[in-house]
């Protein structure tokens, strides 16, 4: 049985100690590397005098073009190979290295990172528990001089690299992301940032699960690929004894903020977990935060039901329709009697809706998107139904939340928020048999929550959506309505002027009708306060009350 592991909590298993287990996997050591012959020298030396067995630790360098090309020095693995890939980046070369690997664990290393002796099998047994597993190493980077590849395999071979590349610093950005999420177990949703490609290993199965690097990428490369990771249901493990030394500081410690730019213009296409990315209060991403996919319904039941979620405060999303929409072809001479009319009216609705897909059959889950939402034609959500769930699934951590809409004698009708992340886990420990929704509750958890609470309405009750628009509408209706009223204030303030005699006393009855014009103010704040709603109706009737009240006075 494969072990779960309830959200990113590693803490439950027990690796053994190093250097009393026996291992088994074997792991392929991928290392991209452009010019730097001297740096690729001493990472190979480091390899040499791993500890974990030989004949189980392959190791490929790609050469992405380097001038003069690069090779392979005497200090080196048995299983050593260089392969070349001419396109330019890391990525193209990373993803050449994956091509050739045969290992049941990805390793990439950076050709310029020297590894304890000890760190590859540090890396492994973590993985001998758990086949989801991603392990990062606890790397220092140094500023010494480079040493000679034959002492740094006689350090390594005695433990003592730290006579040779002592003082060195931490890297700050990571040490702080796991100081302050727990061992990233506090906040499993920035755990993917901990993919970095200076030394961290993947099972084999898990990536191409995930699927390898996405080469549009200019900068950002490791933490897309580690939130593709997370979603297909990694658990990540930052493992301070797996060590090694970065040969002099990173990209990103050198030049964070011109980093940071240029990855943040790409990622937050690709990575909708970021919402401090999408800032953008309406525009399409890439990738959306959630997708939505409405059960199969009458056109007016369809149409409810999504132009509910059109209209909702979550505008990062796409509604899928399943339907047989490849078969219709539009009756012409008797429209009204064609039997598929309702799948005509949808699809001619909705086909140049860029927000909404008509899909085949249910398509397979796409775990790019966190969450998916499955909801039956007929049932609308509120305005800010599916934003209160979603903030309830991050908040609390669930991977399916259920929305009881109704009972009936066929059974219970209900909505399921799901995220991918949680099924994606469960699909991979599940026993043969057993329902997917109970690995979930094992490894995220599972609530149910009522209709009414959260908004949701059957289509006969549901109020129609408002939207942006309606809501600008009602707030241009609402500020009219109190310049009206403050205009009214105003001239009644200049009548209560002349209801004082020359003496300055108030004339018979003025002392009443002050009062009102009292009470007119304090509902002229209330209808101040209680914008964008107009009040209209109470308007009017206060005005015609007034006018009354000053004709009689007056008379």
């Amino acid at each position: 049985m494969t072990v779960r592991i309830r959200g990113n909590d590693y803490t439950v298993l027990r690796p053994p100690a190093i250097g009393t287990w026996t291992p088994t996997l074997t792991v392929t050591v991928v290392v991209p590397a452009y010019n730097g012959q001297d740096k690729l020298d001493l990472a190979l030396a480091g390899l040499a005098a791993q500890t974990y067995p030989q004949e189980l630790l392959e190791v490929v360098v790609v050469d992405n073009g380097s001038e003069p090309a690069l090779r392979l020095g005497g200090i080196r693995p048995e299983l050593t190979r260089l392969v070349g890939c001419e396109t330019p980046g890391r990525a193209a070369a990373r993803n050449a290295g994956l091509a050739a690997a045969t290992g049941d664990v990805v390793h990439w290393l950076d050709s310029d990172v020297v590894l304890a002796p000890d760190e590859v099998e540090a890396h492994l047994r973590w993985h001998h528990l758990a086949p989801y597993l991603v392990v990062t190493s606890h790397l220092r980077f140094t500023t010494a001089p480079l040493p000679e590849p034959r002492a740094v395999a006689a350090a390594a071979g005695t433990g003592g690299l730290g006579v040779l590349f002592e003082p060195a610093e931490p890297h700050e950005w990571l040490v702080d992301l796991v100081e302050r999420t727990g061992g990233l177990v506090r906040d499993p949703h920035r755990a993917f940032s901990l993919h970095v490609g200076g030394a961290t290993s993947v099972g084999a199965a898990l990536l191409k699960a995930a699927g390898p690097m996405d080469t549009e990428l200019i900068l950002g490369q490791d933490t897309e690929l580690g939130y593709r990771l997370g979603q297909a249901g990694a658990v990540f493990v930052p493992d301070p004894q797996a060590r090694g030394y970065h040969l002099g500081p990173s990209m990103r410690m050198r030049d964070k903020e011109p980093i940071d730019r240029v990855s943040h213009a790409y990622i937050a296409d690709r990575i909708p977990s970021y919402r401090w990315l999408r800032t953008h209060p309406g525009r399409q991403w890439k990738v959306p935060y959630i997708r939505a996919t409405v059960e199969p319904g009458g056109y007016d039941d369809v149409r409810a039901t999504v132009d509910a979620l059109l209209a909702g405060t979550i505008p990062d999303l796409v509604v899928d329709l399943p339907g047989p929409w490849a078969r219709l072809a539009p009756e012409r001479r008797a429209p009204l009697t064609d039997p598929d009319l309702d799948l005509v009216l949808i699809q001619g609705h909705y086909a140049h809706e860029p927000r909404v897909r008509l899909v085949g059959q249910e398509p397979e889950p796409d775990t790019a998107e966190p969450y998916r939402l499955h909801l039956p034609a007929g049932w609308a959500p509120g305005e800010d139904s599916l934003a209160r769930l979603l903030d309830l699934a991050s908040e609390q951590g669930y991977g399916l939340i259920n929305v009881l809409l109704d009972e009936t004698a066929d059974g219970v009708v209900a909505a399921r928020l799901e995220r991918s992340a949680a099924f994606a886990r469960a699909r991979i420990v599940a026993e043969p048999g057993e329902d997917i929704d109970d690995a979930v509750n094992d490894t995220f958890g599972v609530l149910w929550v009522d209709a009414e609470t959260y908004g949701f309405a059957s289509a006969a009750q549901a109020a129609p959506p408002v939207g942006r628009r309606g809501a600008y509408r009602a707030r241009s209706e609402a500020a009219a309505e109190v310049a009206k009223l403050k205009k009214e204030a105003e001239r009644l303030r200049g009548q209560i002027a002349k209801w004082r005699d020359e003496s300055g006393r108030w004339r018979k009855g003025a002392v009443e009708y002050r009062r009102e014009i009292g009470t007119l103010r304090r509902e002229l704040a209330a209808a101040k306060k209680a914008q964008p709603v107009p009040r209209t109706g109470f308007a009017r009737a206060l005005r015609r009350a007034l006018s009354r009240r000053r004709r009689g006075k007056e008379g």
